[in-house]
């Protein structure tokens, strides 16, 4: 992962009269309303750029919309961290009730259907503070709940290294729950390169032939963006594309809900105004194909919706926007992709070789009874005994 600057903080002091000291910390829960105020945006915003990993879920451009359109009664609360005035760490939370159908009450980072990660956001230098300071809060507002439910983390991160080692110095009964490989994509190779590690010269011959009788139907034109430009007649287009397949006769296309919807735009609005959409579309004679949207994060992306004409699904107007994606392994600020996939994805596995792990965890809370309450119920869950998070 690349590096990132440093969280600053403002000098008190020329550096030689200041005594070496910690920064204090303080975190708090804020309910997500307030966050709305400009000010809050401008710190919270701030904090995104610098994380020490990516999560655009919880980016204010995305995070308030799904909010707004998800959780309009206010059950969901932010979590801040705070250090010498500045925003150190940003994780939505929730107390539930239910645990994936069963009833035990327990806290839990609040992420959606549309929402792929649940890393939270925090500053470089922060990493294990973040999770002290996270868990003593849960500690001492535990209430009902048995344990924390840290749901879709990235692996493999500073963030997850420093969640092991606390969990461990600790002593808090954890376990892992789900862990999962997503496609992702991951290289030092062009595009070239990659597509002919990738695919099979049959498979690659084949998408040549493909894409020569899509061109003898009409026009046909590759089409992207970044910014705003005609982005509400872009945003239409591609919520009539993806209503129009299977998501739309299953009722899971994005365009079935007025919550989703507005989601959808808003979220794609917010992320141009923020520098980080991309959209490519594959048009003939100027009507859309195949269409994706991106969100860019350096040093990592997100493959965040894609959506095809499946009425010419002979063509593979999917892969070959695919094919067209890989421009993203020439960005310099790129380092890796994430798929947003589910594991084992019938298309995308088969097309970017690499994986991204993502796991979701339990931690204790609480005092030892509670805590030993915990340790049943997860060597339930796991049919091990709970030893930490690997």
């Amino acid at each position: 992962m690349a590096s990132h600057a440093p969280h600053q903080l403002p000098p008190e002091a020329p550096a030689a009269a200041r005594p070496v000291r910690a920064p204090a910390l303080r975190l708090y829960r804020a309910d997500w309303r307030q966050l709305e105020n400009p000010a809050e945006l401008v710190r919270w915003d701030a904090l995104s750029r610098y994380a020490v990993e990516p999560n655009p879920f919880f980016e204010s451009w995305y995070l308030l919309p799904s909010l707004r359109a998800l959780d309009p009664g206010g059950s969901v609360a932010m979590l801040l961290l705070e250090a010498e005035g500045q925003l150190a760490g940003l994780l939505p939370v929730q107390r539930a009730r239910d645990y994936y159908g069963h009833p035990i009450p327990h806290w839990r980072n609040w992420i959606h259907a549309n929402a792929f990660l649940g890393t939270p956001l925090v500053a470089p230098g922060f990493e294990r503070q973040f999770w002290q300071c996270l868990f003593h809060w849960a500690d001492e507002n535990a209430g009902t709940a048995l344990f924390f439910h840290m749901a879709q983390m990235a692996e493999k991160g500073p963030l997850h290294r420093a969640l092991v080692q606390y969990v461990d110095e600790a002593a808090r009964p954890a376990a892992t729950v789900l862990r999962e490989e997503r496609a992702a994509l991951i290289s030092d190779l062009s595009p070239e390169e990659y597509l002919e590690r990738s695919l099979s010269g049959k498979k690659r011959k084949e998408l040549r032939r493909q894409h020569r009788r899509l061109s003898e139907e009409g026009d046909l034109t590759v089409e992207r963006k970044t910014g705003g430009d005609a982005l509400a007649q872009w945003t239409a287009e591609f919520l009539d594309l993806e209503r129009s397949g299977w998501k739309g006769e299953a009722q899971s296309a994005l365009d079935c809900t007025d919550q989703t919807r507005a989601l959808f735009r808003n979220a794609l609005q917010g992320a141009a105004e923020h520098g980080r959409l991309e959209r490519i579309a594959i048009r003939l004679d100027g009507k859309p194909l195949a269409m994706l949207v991106n969100f860019l994060c350096p040093p990592g992306a997100f493959s965040y919706k894609t959506a095809f004409d499946e009425s010419f699904a002979r063509y593979s107007p999917g892969v070959l926007l695919q094919r067209e994606n890989l421009a993203l392994l020439t960005r310099s600020d790129i380092a890796w992709t994430d798929s947003c996939a589910a594991a084992d994805h019938p298309m995308i596995d088969h097309f970017w070789r690499e994986k991204r792990n993502v796991a979701s965890h339990n931690i204790g809370i609480g005092g030892s009874l509670r805590r030993m309450a915990f340790r049943v119920l997860a060597r339930i869950e796991t049919n091990t005994l709970p030893k930490g998070i690997a």
